[in-house]
């Protein structure tokens, strides 16, 4: 439904090969409250909102009040608001809008503009950027708009994006949307398009950007609904379309059915009033004035002002008096976050330290204080906007993990071979990042595990503190979502293992282990043309089954028996 209008109007010729050279009048963009709505049947077969890359961490507040199910949307259906959001697929300077937004760098260079913006307004534009002396990061410039059929250009520049300081970047990137809609209603404009406000080179990922846009829209909007008539997101590739179709009914819902299912989908830091990521650490917190008891001496009367000789003196017994009616507790912040660090970094240290029963059986360091679902969201999003930056291709070469077809209900499966984790020449903390990368598209709906244990008796495996860190990486919505782990020629030392595994590091993952001895029987879970499945493996089984029944490899031509 969201594509370029086929009825725009020419424009000084044929449309070009940079985007076209047309206009597009705002009536001739689809409206977000005219889209098309979609079938929400259930969370695993749900087209529209498919769990995204803010993964389980996704839940309503805890503790509020109101809705059908006693929580309280953050994000409530709002018809007139919903009015005023449009999404095309364009670039913003087609559209005959009151401005457009033009994501630059801090120098307003036409090199680093958004594409094709420069060409389509004339010299006049970057003549006018260079008097301008720059914009700081977050931050936004008006200027005209020379040819383009805009009245206005407004400049913004936003941030780089590292995953140490990702807090600091979403904050950054709000306010260059922020900056960009004051621009506007100060400017006496009511119209804006704005494209994504982030480049490739600046390494700032689609999803987590599209959330800080659209929430950063919603929040002004809600404040100056009255000010602004249109604001046009506008995508220029089909992975930033669907994005925004996906996200934008979590933010901007038109009926209780998507606000009730956004409860489920909405991110748990959805930022404050202005659509800025909160930091715990910079709140004011102050606790309330406490109730006042019956044994609390009495203030004192109005007095008449002393004599300017006994001023030191009055203020000195009136401020000891009012020390004695007030809690000492008054005023007082909660404890200090560094603080709580330093508590942290105790007990996990401590629990380093002290006595530890699966350390001193060999399976590694399984202390450590346990991590809430907001740090494994935290912990998994960093590393995946990681691993994203990575180039992994010497661990896809190894062929540890590779994507299978569907098992015998339709359920996707990632393949583990544990004779290629040659511990001894495999860097551990890359080979992280690509599993991280590698599961990041299988744990969003239910998925299944395939692990062919066969001849890999004899690899070193990592010990259970590894396999506990890794688990807490891929976060809960892995645990969620995993149907089964089918074990191939498991041996005794890996039922211990795994038995292990149910204890230390988590029953619900490991219960779900089904051990399979032949490749006959994993076949009726999993169909063979959906495994690639190495040589060595079908080896393996006729050495450890044979003489029982027949099975020919189709690509191998080796005749194995059946059962």
């Amino acid at each position: 439904m969201y594509r370029s209008v086929a009825t725009a109007i020419p424009r000084g010729g044929s449309p070009t090969d940079s985007g076209g050279d047309y206009v597009v009048k705002l009536d001739q963009v689809p409206r977000w409250i005219d889209a098309e709505h979609r079938s929400l049947e259930g969370e695993n077969e749900d087209p529209l909102f498919p769990n995204s890359y803010f993964v389980d961490p996704l839940a309503p507040v805890s503790g509020a009040e109101g809705g059908g199910n006693g929580v309280l949307s953050r994000f409530p259906v709002d018809h007139e608001i919903n009015s005023k959001i449009y999404l095309w697929r364009g670039n913003p300077w087609n559209l005959e809008v009151d401005a457009v937004v033009n994501s630059t760098n801090e120098n307003l260079d036409e090199a680093h503009s958004s594409p094709g913006l420069h060409a389509a307004a004339g010299p006049g534009l970057a003549e006018e950027c260079a008097t301008l002396g720059g914009c700081r990061t977050g931050m936004a410039k008006v200027t005209n708009a020379y040819d383009l059929p805009s009245r206005r250009v407004i400049h913004t520049v936003g941030p780089k994006y590292a995953v140490k300081y990702h807090t600091a970047a979403e904050n950054a990137l709000s306010h260059c949307y922020r900056s960009c809609l004051e621009l506007l209603t100060e400017s006496g404009l009511k119209s804006i398009a704005v494209g994504c406000i982030y480049t490739e080179t600046k390494n700032y990922p689609r999803e987590p950007a599209a959330h800080v846009a659209i929430r950063t829209v919603r929040r002004f909007l809600e404040k100056h609904k009255d000010k602004i008539t249109a604001v046009v997101f506008c995508t220029t590739t089909s992975t930033d379309t669907e994005i925004y179709k996906r996200l934008l009914p979590l933010y901007f819902p038109r009926d209780k059915h998507e606000e009730e299912v956004a409860l489920s989908k909405l991110p748990a830091d959805v930022g404050d009033e202005n659509g800025e990521t909160i930091i715990d650490e910079r709140k004011i917190r102050i606790k309330p004035l406490p109730a006042a008891t019956q044994n609390s001496p009495k203030l004192l009367p109005p007095q008449e002002d002393p004599p300017v000789t006994d001023v030191g003196l009055t203020r000195r017994r009136n401020s000891a008096y009012l020390e004695s009616y007030l809690d000492p507790a008054f005023m007082s912040i909660i404890k200090d976050p560094d603080q709580r660090r330093i508590e942290q970094w105790e007990k996990a240290s401590q629990a380093q330290g002290g006595f530890n029963c699966a350390k001193l059986l060999g399976f590694g360091d399984l202390g450590g204080p346990p991590l809430s679902v907001a740090e494994e969201y935290s912990l998994h999003s960093r590393y995946l906007a990681k691993a994203n930056s990575l180039n992994l291709s010497e661990i896809a070469e190894m062929k540890i993990i590779y994507r299978g077809g569907v098992d015998s209900e339709g359920r996707p499966v990632m393949v583990v071979v544990g004779a290629h984790f040659l511990l001894r020449c495999l860097d551990l903390e890359r080979f992280v990042f690509y599993v991280v990368k590698e599961f990041q598209p299988l744990i969003q709906k239910p998925y299944t595990i395939v692990y062919f244990h066969s001849a890999a008796s004899l690899q070193i495996q990592p010990d259970l503190g590894w396999m506990k860190r890794l688990q807490q990486i891929l976060g809960r919505k892995h645990q969620h979502n995993l149907h089964a782990i089918y074990v191939l020629h498991p041996t005794l030392g890996l039922k211990a293992a795994i038995l292990a595994l149910q204890l230390f590091v988590d029953s619900v993952v490991w219960k779900k282990v089904i051990y399979v001895d032949r490749l006959l029987q994993l076949f009726r879970y999993v169909p063979r043309e959906q495994l690639t499945i190495p040589d060595f493996v079908f080896q393996h089984d006729l050495e450890v089954n044979g003489g029982k029944g027949l099975i020919v490899d189709p690509r191998t031509k080796y005749v194995y028996h059946r059962p």
